[in-house]
Order: C-alpha cells, then sequence, then structure tokens
C-alpha cells in the first residue's frame, strides 16, 4: 500500500531508528472510526523482522541516552511538552476520529500527556543516590540509580496519548530506552507523540513504536533478552498473560490494570453535589475509564434523591460524534465493548435491576451506524448482578443502596479489584476511617478528578503493581547499585 493511501496515517508508520518506515512485509490492520464504523486508515502490523531492527535499535539507544546528561535528556523531555501543547488541535482531532472521545476531552487529554513530559523533565534532574556512613573509617558507602535497560511499553486505546506518554517519558527520564506498542484501534495519538519526540531531538534509536498483533509482538519482546523491564496498562486478563511471560524470564514489571472503582455516599454528604458529580465524571470518555467511577453506593436517607439527580443529569448530556464541539458523549470505541454493555445491562435487569436512564440507542440518532449508547444508570441492583462483579468500561451506572458503615465498606471491598474508589461526606471522622478501610490505591474524598502528573496513580490486587507519574514514577525505571569502596 502506498503511503498517500494510508489514510489517517499517512505521515507516520513504523518508527525504528529515528523514522519512520512500513512493515517489511507491507502488512496492515484496518482502523475503524467508531462513530460510522468507517475505515479512517491503516496501520503497518510488524513482523519478526521489524521487531528485530526495534529491539536492536534499542539496545544502541540505551548505550547512548544512558550517558546523556540528566540535564539534556531533562531538555528534550521540556521541548516535547512544548511540541505537544503547539499541536494539541491535530492530535486532539485524530484521537476523536479514532476513539468517538469529545473533541473537548481530546484537548484536555493531549494537555494531560504534555504534563507528563514536563513532570519527568523535573523528576530526570532529582534522580538522588546516597551516602551510607560505615562503621570504619577507611571505607565508603554509597547507593546510586541507573536506568534499568531496555523498556517494552504497552498501553490501551482509551487514553491513546497519556498512557504512553506516562511510561515513555518516565524511562527516558530514568536514562532508559523504551519500545512502545499502542493500541491498534488508536495508534495516531501515540505517533503523534513520538514526532514530537523526534522534533524535540531524541537521539535515533531511544524511543520506538510498533503495531499490529498485540499478542504477537508483546510475547515477541518480553521473551527477548534485551528487554529488561515491562509495563502496561490494560485488562486484568492482559496483565496476568504478560506477568507470566515476564516471570518466565525475570523481568522487572509494572502493571496498570482493570479497575472497579466504588463510590459511597454517606449520609451526612452533600447529595445533590454528589450526584451532579458522579453522573457526570462515570460518563467521561463514554465510562471507558479504568479509574472511573463504576459502582455506586447511597446511604438510604439520601438514595431517591440521588438516583433521581443522578438520572437527570445523564439524561441532559449531548450523544454525537467527538468531533462536535457540542458532543459531550461520543460513542464506544467498539462494537465488543457495546455488545458487552448491552448483555451487563440485560443481566442487571433480569436481576431485578430498575433502568433510570438510557438503556439503549441514543433518541434521535439518524441510523444505525456507530457505536451508540445513550448514557445509562440502573437503580435498586443487587449484588450478584454481573455489572458489581466485572469491570463495565461502559457508560453504565449501577447504583444500589446500603444501611451502615461497615456493609458500605464490605460493599466497596467486594470485588478482586482496587485501583480507585470515591467517598461523599463531610464529616472528617467518616472520611478518614473509610479512605483508610478501602482497598485501593487512589481515594478521592468529595472529589472524583484524582489523576495528575504529580501524583503516583495505580492500584493493589487485581489492578496491578507498581506506580505511574508523582515521584514514585520513575523509581520503577531505576536499579539502585551500592557500591562500597575501602581506601587503601
Amino acid at each position: 500500500m502506498k503511503r498517500e493511501d494510508l489514510g489517517l496515517y499517512r505521515d507516520f508508520g513504523l518508527y525504528i531508528d529515528g523514522g519512520w518506515r512500513p512493515a517489511k512485509d507491507g502488512e496492515v490492520r484496518d482502523v475503524i472510526d467508531p462513530a460510522n464504523e468507517e475505515v479512517v486508515g491503516w496501520l503497518p502490523a510488524a513482523g519478526k523482522d521489524d521487531l528485530d531492527a526495534a529491539l536492536a535499535s534499542a539496545e544502541k539507544g540505551l548505550a547512548l541516552w544512558r550517558r546523556t546528561s540528566p540535564w539534556e535528556r531533562s531538555a528534550i523531555l521540556r521541548r516535547t511538552a512544548e511540541l505537544i501543547r503547539s499541536r494539541v488541535d491535530t492530535i486532539a482531532r485524530l484521537m476523536s476520529i479514532e476513539t468517538g472521545k469529545p473533541l473537548a476531552q481530546s484537548q484536555g487529554e493531549t494537555n494531560a500527556a504534555a504534563e507528563q513530559f514536563d513532570w519527568y523533565a523535573g523528576e530526570t534532574q532529582r534522580i538522588y543516590g546516597q551516602i551510607v556512613e560505615a562503621p570504619q573509617p577507611d571505607v565508603r558507602m554509597q547507593v546510586r540509580f541507573e536506568p534499568v535497560g531496555v523498556v517494552a511499553a504497552f498501553s490501551a486505546w482509551n487514553f491513546p496519548a497519556l498512557l504512553p506518554s506516562r511510561k515513555i517519558a518516565a524511562a527516558l527520564g530514568a536514562g532508559c530506552s523504551v519500545i512502545c506498542k499502542p493500541a491498534s484501534e488508536a495508534a495516531g495519538s501515540c505517533m503523534a507523540i513520538v514526532q514530537a519526540l523526534h522534533d524535540a531531538g531524541v537521539p535515533a534509536g531511544v524511543v520506538s513504536m510498533v503495531t499490529g498483533d498485540s499478542s504477537f509482538i508483546s510475547e515477541y519482546l518480553v521473551s527477548s533478552p534485551i528487554v529488561s523491564k515491562v509495563t502496561l496498562t490494560g485488562s486484568t486478563a492482559v496483565g496476568k498473560r504478560l506477568l507470566h511471560l515476564a516471570a518466565d524470564h525475570v523481568k522487572r514489571v509494572t502493571m496498570e490494570l482493570g479497575g472497579h472503582a466504588p463510590v459511597l455516599v454517606f449520609e451526612d454528604a452533600d447529595v445533590e453535589f454528589a450526584a451532579e458529580q458522579c453522573s457526570r465524571f462515570k460518563y467521561r470518555n463514554c465510562g471507558q475509564v479504568c479509574a472511573s467511577p463504576s459502582r455506586f453506593y447511597v446511604h438510604e436517607s439520601l438514595y431517591d434523591a440521588f438516583c433521581k439527580r443522578f438520572a437527570e443529569v445523564a439524561n441532559t448530556l449531548k450523544v454525537g460524534h467527538g468531533l462536535d464541539p457540542a458532543t459531550e458523549l461520543g460513542p464506544m470505541a467498539n462494537r465488543r465493548g457495546l455488545d458487552n454493555a448491552h448483555r451487563l445491562i440485560a443481566d442487571a435487569l433480569d436481576h431485578g435491576a430498575r433502568l433510570i436512564a438510557g438503556g439503549g440507542r441514543p433518541p434521535g440518532m439518524a441510523d444505525d451506524k456507530g457505536y451508540y449508547l445513550a448514557p445509562t444508570a440502573l437503580a435498586d441492583v443487587p449484588e450478584d448482578a454481573r455489572i458489581m462483579i466485572d469491570e463495565p468500561f461502559a457508560p453504565v451506572a449501577p447504583i444500589a443502596p446500603f444501611a451502615t458503615f461497615d456493609q458500605a465498606i464490605r460493599l466497596a471491598n467486594s470485588t478482586s479489584y482496587g485501583l480507585s474508589a470515591y467517598l461523599f461526606s463531610n464529616s472528617i471522622k467518616t472520611a478518614t476511617l473509610a479512605s483508610e478501610a478501602i482497598h485501593a490505591g487512589m481515594v478521592g474524598i468529595n472529589e472524583l478528578g484524582i489523576a495528575s502528573a504529580e501524583m503516583p496513580f495505580g492500584g493493589v490486587r487485581e489492578s496491578g503493581m507498581g506506580r505511574e507519574g508523582g515521584f514514585l514514577g520513575i523509581r520503577d525505571y531505576l536499579e539502585p547499585k551500592f557500591i562500597k569502596t575501602r581506601l587503601v
């Protein structure tokens, strides 16, 4: 296929050894616009020869980059952030076409990706070692931190610019080289980030990007002796497969996996504020957010008022194409997600839940094209409904009442996930005790917007291990080395 025929990706491809190229065998994959189900472009599908080239390039890039001054690495990361911000409209438009995400949300994500490079530009200059006082006067002891090596980074489609940026920026800040594999549904945003890195002056081989069959690429890269660390943002099922692969080869791992975040609305909360915030945040990015509030438990004294206001807000949200400035909720990203959402709704209704908003295709949509689902809310959802157990990753909100503090905590901790959790309370005692009792890596109190470059993002239990962002984010890309010297 000729480059001019690649649609959205005519300027990109596989990024290896400092340049864009097609797959060696010419194989490509379709990319679908979820708003109309039309093919908008083709991505190269990397084969063995392409991956070998990326690995060899990354190995050479590591040798150069780990010796590059932290000040110089920092400057390149800052230039990258500046370039991303200068291209926000172009990147956001590409993202909205690929994912269906409303344009304003795509712009916000692109700026958030730039913040990752700004943050790690600072952290690059703050990789502190340690001097340890020895008991003997003729002995010196120190701990220094060195880059872990070549990183294989795998990211998901729901935040196609932010997720790879978290990994690439941290890896580069630490002095590692990185091979990034974005999701094939929405690789263009990552390509644009890589182009910004290229234009900012990242040396050839320090960053590579490959697209294609996820299972083949992940197994090949993780099994390579050249790769020292694996980082994934993806589902728990995919994380478990990569953990097995990494364990077979004793690789360092960071896993940011699935979530099913509980929201507890206690009896002393401002119910109107809680319902308004919960409804708007739940449907952000069409509910396709691992840290999204996704199970709502409301004290029985506030329950009816919460359900009423939640449904009212859901019914006001404008559904449409992501490029329409008025759109607040776009289509889901793919058919399999939409089909799964319909199954979860049907199962909840079969278990006795009440439909209080949405439930099907939005009214007034011109045709049956596009993966659209109206903002949906379900009340009186029992514990054994699948949507209370499985991560929905859809614009479907299950709501249930609780009577006591202990019951609320039990419900919050009732799944195998532990990424994020949220609670609403005007009591400092209730908020403190609840935040400490909930099993999650992140807790928001009267606040649902908890993700930012300066905070550690990650979960516990089956939601993963390690942290991205914040002062901890760079540590997973560094190896401590102890050096003991006797003066002779």
